[in-house]
């Protein structure tokens, strides 16, 4: 557990309690499962392996740059130490989290817009809080 000033994060697999700030831990699985599958590809199909290892890479990018956090109230997305979105959960609709045996994308609807995310955070405590904090309708 960490404290940061004028809240307390919890960085966990599992939400402790809806009024605690939870913050996810990364997952390279995409990411890593992209560059590796890229690397034979590359023999084969060389721009067909050029652009998984890209995508694979950005979304290391991203893996290593994103932070996500849940909120009593919101779902918020930093980048370093830089709120770059906050989502209420008062404006959700919905969500799902496909593929449950391999989760690799996540969705969720907003009272104007939707969402599609790559999984690069733990699957397991992403579900855990989404159960939590935002139950499905």
């Amino acid at each position: 557990m960490s404290t940061k000033t004028g809240w307390e994060t919890v960085t966990s697999s599992i939400a402790p309690n809806s009024a605690a700030t939870v913050e996810l831990k990364p997952s390279y699985n995409i990411p890593v499962v992209l560059v590796i599958v890229a690397i034979p590809l590359l023999l084969v199909q060389p721009w067909v392996g050029i652009v998984f290892a890209l995508l694979g890479l950005f979304l290391l990018f991203q893996t290593v740059s994103l932070r996500v956090q849940f909120t009593a109230t919101d779902f918020d997305l930093y980048r370093g130490d830089k709120l770059i979105r906050r989502f209420p959960y008062q404006e959700w609709q919905n969500w799902r989290i496909f593929w449950d045996r391999v989760p690799i994308l996540f969705y969720f609807k907003e009272v104007n817009s939707i969402h599609f995310l790559p999984i690069l955070f733990d699957p397991k405590a992403l579900k855990a809080c989404l159960e939590e904090r935002c139950p499905r309708i």
